[in-house]
């Protein structure tokens, strides 16, 4: 009987552990057959211009707005709110209207040029540079080899003078004779008993003095230690102007050798009907326009007009070092490279060499003389 009661009590436990793992089964299947749930659309906020931006003006927070989108409408192009770094400090490439949605082909660098309407070459020049054009030869530009694009350093030649601070004319000053000088009384307009110029002041006595110029070149007092007699040293010549050359700006970019086109080029009528005819042979530029500061255009205009000698070196485009120089005259060029200064010696050379002559080699181009 007990056995009995034991066995229906396995049996009901059995029945009801099925029943349990039965619903259980029915419950997971119904969870991944369900479709999930439907939830609200994701929003993304992105920027705008909140007001009218001029083309080439900054982008700052002053002028953003921000936008909620859809996130399936964003787009990569667009400046969300974790890349608002990105966006700050940027320029318009071009007028952007108020509401416009920011996008990364609307704005630039502001290192970089933004087109801008005028010549298509305007649009070369970066925010904050200006164009120059100052004069070159075919030495000062390393034999064409600087041509447009170039990046090049810019060295400067002056010649340096003394001169009298009052006048501001070049040593010596002449000199001139003082003779007759005294006092002397006014009548009339001039004066008596003096020869020379005074005062035009009625009944006064007036210092009056009269020059004779004699147009010497001022000297010095020298003594003769030999004989201890004083006497006047004065110029055998005009005062030799002191050179100096020193490298004033580096990394400059070259917007164009040579004139701007003022006109597009057209072939003549001739030329279209000649398929042989030859174009014409290139001019040699004698100007040469460089992207520099505003500082750095004042600069160059001062030493255009002030008759310095410019030269540009041209530079490897990937190089963007700043290399410390030291101006280079005559001094430094002795201590520099050890030059020494040749002694004064009991004989010399025949013929006397008072310049450098190029030797002239057989090889050489003739060169017609001039007419």
């Amino acid at each position: 009987m007990r056995r009995g009661r034991t066995l229906i009590l396995i049996l009901l436990i059995i029945i009801i552990g099925l029943i349990v793992g039965f619903v259980a089964l029915n419950q997971i299947l119904n969870l991944t057959t369900q479709p999930p749930e439907e939830t609200g659309p994701v929003y993304v906020d992105v920027y705008y211009a909140a007001q009218n931006i001029a083309q080439g003006a900054p982008i700052t927070e002053d002028v953003l707005a921000t936008l909620r989108v859809p996130q399936e409408n964003l787009v990569a192009v667009m400046f969300t709110l974790d890349e608002l770094p990105l966006l700050i400090g940027k320029v318009a490439k071009f007028p952007l209207d108020q509401g416009v949605v920011i996008t990364e082909s609307m704005v630039s660098d502001a290192t970089s040029a933004v087109p801008v309407s005028g010549p298509e070459w305007a649009s070369l020049i970066p925010p904050g540079m200006t164009a120059m054009s100052i004069p070159t030869d075919r030495l000062s530009v390393s034999g064409y080899a600087v041509n447009d694009g170039a990046r090049v350093n810019v060295n400067a030649c002056l010649l340096f003078v003394d001169v009298d601070p009052s006048y501001q004319t070049i040593l010596p000053n002449l000199t001139a004779v003082l003779t007759g000088t005294g006092l002397g009384n006014i009548s009339g307009g001039g004066v008596q008993g003096q020869e020379g110029a005074g005062f035009q002041v009625q009944g006064l006595p007036i210092l009056s003095l009269g020059v004779a110029a004699s147009g010497t070149a001022q000297g010095r007092l020298e003594l003769d230690p030999s004989v201890q007699q004083p006497y006047y040293l004065i110029p055998s010549e005009a005062q030799r102007p002191r050179l100096v050359c020193q490298m004033l700006l580096q990394d400059v970019v070259v917007l164009k050798l040579g004139n701007f086109p003022l006109v597009p080029t057209v072939a003549t009528p001739e030329q279209q009907q000649d398929p042989n005819a030859q174009p014409a042979a290139p001019v040699a530029p004698d100007i040469v326009t460089l992207v520099v500061t505003p500082q750095d255009s004042i600069t160059l205009s001062y030493l255009v007009y002030s008759n310095a000698k410019l030269m540009l070196t041209l530079r490897n485009p990937s190089d963007d070092r700043r290399i410390e120089t030291e101006a280079s005259t005559l001094q430094f060029l002795l201590s520099q490279y050890n030059i020494p200064v040749p002694a004064k010696l009991p004989y010399a050379m025949q013929p006397a060499l008072t310049t450098l002559i190029s030797p002239v080699l057989p090889n050489d181009a003739p060169v017609a003389p001039e007419q």
